[in-house]
Order: structure tokens, then sequence, then C-alpha cells
């Protein structure tokens, strides 16, 4: 029988799964919504991690899989025995009989950027964190706070300073007509009707009724700003050295800086200023991006049963 590996990248928003052999070949990948257990009901993310699972599976037999690694946000929620019970019910329901290990985002992160043993990884979306990995585990994380303590530069920091900068625009009696202020206020809100104190009401009273992780859903208004040459180039500047600043604090001199997330991203204009504030404090440091996190745990799965496994080609 064929040894199979299999790798799951679980978040917030999405759960990836990845199967594949030890020649490095992918075999099946699927994906489904958020499987994080601190973000959803315990039974809501065993389903989605399942769903993720079994169709990465489909066609293929569950015992073979001779190796599963799981990286996900939120891997604190596994010490609670009722939610490690959970998986644990929905591993044995895909036919798995081997060792699922649970590791954080980081270290998966890292995995799907380098071959590398040891360095820092930093991870910037929704949330933002960097952690220090030693031979390939995670010892050390700076970040990670979550949206009410920090995330420093993450998107839903990128939002909230979008919304501070209506707010300031609204304080000095000013209807915005262009800009990232009418921006925010127009998706907000839906209009810009009514005078300066009216909208500052209106703005305020709407971002604090609505969900936090709503914040996040306006960072595309910063960096489109930014592109055109707006307010949110300061915005994304400040963005960029408060990550800078993350990774620097979990870091020791040594090895590449990996960097992951949707912000982090070719083409993000966060990425582009975090990559220039990077190399600027840490000159000649690899800075290499990371590739499907679903890639990098299967690998880490396929290191566990063999010592050295060939890299998957999506990393």
């Amino acid at each position: 029988m064929r040894e199979l590996v299999l790798g799951l990248d679980i978040g917030g928003t999405s759960s990836r799964a990845q199967v594949g052999d030890l020649g490095g070949r992918v075999l099946g990948s699927g994906s489904a919504g958020g499987g994080n257990p601190n973000s959803h009901p315990p039974e809501q993310a065993v389903a989605q991690v399942g769903a993720a699972a079994r169709a990465a599976l489909d066609g293929l037999d569950g015992a073979a899989v001779r190796s599963a690694v799981l990286g996900m946000a939120g891997v604190s929620a596994m010490t609670d025995p009722r939610v490690a019970g959970l998986f644990e019910d929905g591993w044995k329901s895909l036919g798995l009989d081997c060792p699922v290990r649970v590791v954080s985002d980081c270290e998966v992160a890292f995995a799907a950027g380098t071959g590398a043993a040891d360095g820092t990884v930093l991870i910037a979306g929704t949330g933002a964190i960097a952690a220090r990995i030693e031979d390939r585990r995670e010892v050390a994380v700076a970040g990670g706070h979550g949206w009410l303590l920090g995330d420093e530069g993450s998107a839903f920091w990128l939002g909230r300073e979008a919304v501070r900068h209506a707010l300031r625009t609204t304080d000095r009696g000013e209807v915005p007509g262009t800009g990232l202020a009418r921006a925010v206020l127009e998706q907000v809100l839906g209009d810009t009707a009514g005078d300066p104190p009216a909208l500052r009401k209106r703005l305020i009273t709407a971002v604090n009724w609505a969900a936090p992780i709503r914040l996040a859903e306006l960072a595309p208004l910063v960096t489109a700003d930014c592109a055109a040459g707006g307010a949110g180039s300061g915005i994304v500047a400040r963005a960029a050295a408060e990550l800078a600043d993350t990774a620097v604090r979990a870091r020791r001199d040594t090895g590449p800086v990996v960097l992951a997330g949707g912000l982090t991203a070719d083409g993000n204009p966060v990425g582009t200023a975090l990559r220039a504030e990077l190399a600027a404090r840490l000159p000649g440091v690899p800075l290499p991006a990371a590739g499907p996190g679903a890639a990098g745990a299967a690998w880490l799965a396929a290191l566990d049963l063999t010592g050295e496994p060939p890299r998957y080609p999506e990393i």
C-alpha cells in the first residue's frame, strides 16, 4: 500500500487540506469554511475541517495515511478535552488510524516558505502574529493578541485606522467628497447624507454595533487609496512599520523571515512596504513568501514519517 500524508491548514475563514505521497506528488486537495474552534462552535469547526479533509481524500483510502499534521489558528482550543474529543471522532469518521499532530499555524506557514529549520515567520492577514521557529517548532511569539489588544498592522488594524481617519474628517466639520474618508462612509453607511456631526454619530454607532471583525473588510479601501496616493499611504507605511516591529521582536539573528498572509502578498501595498522595511532593518536576510499552508502541513507530516521528505510543488 502506498504511504500517504495529510496536511491541514485551518483558519477562521477557511479550512484547506492536501494529500500527498512520499514522492512529492499531490494526490488530492479540498477546502471548506472556517474551522478555528475559537471562532466557531466546536461542532461546526470539526464539520468544516472534516469536509476539507474528506474532499482531499476523495477516492483514496484514509487508512493509507500514515502521518497527518494540522496547523491551526486557535490551537489553544485543542487543550479542551471536549474539543479534542470532537476532533478525534472526526478523524475516525475519515478512516484515519494514524496520529494527527496539531501545531500552530505559524509552524505550518514557516514550513510552507522554507526548508530551513530555524528562522522567523510573520503572518499578516485578518490578524497579525510573528513566531520564532527553532528545529521547525514554535518557541516564542510576538503579537497575535487579537483585535482588542493588538494585531497591529493587520487587516483589522487597517480598517480601524480608516474609520479613525474618517472620524477626524467629520470632527473638522467636513463632509468628504473624495478619498478614503468618503469611501469608508459609503461602505459603512451606504451614503454620505447629513451634516458632519450627524455623519460622525452614524459612523460611530454603525461600527460599534457591528462585529469587530467587520473592520477588516475595510482594509482594501486603505490599500486602494494608498495606490492612488491618498491618505491610505500613511496608514500603509505605519502598518508596515508595526508588522516589522512584530517580526523583529520574535526574531533571533538566524534564518529567514517567512512572510505569510494576504497582506504580505505580491502586489499588496502593505507587503511591498513591509519588504522594504524589513530589508532596511535586516539587510541580507532572505524574505521568502509562504506557499499554501496545507502544503506546508503535508511536508511536515512527511518529515515526521521519513526525516527527509521531498517538498511539494506548491511550496
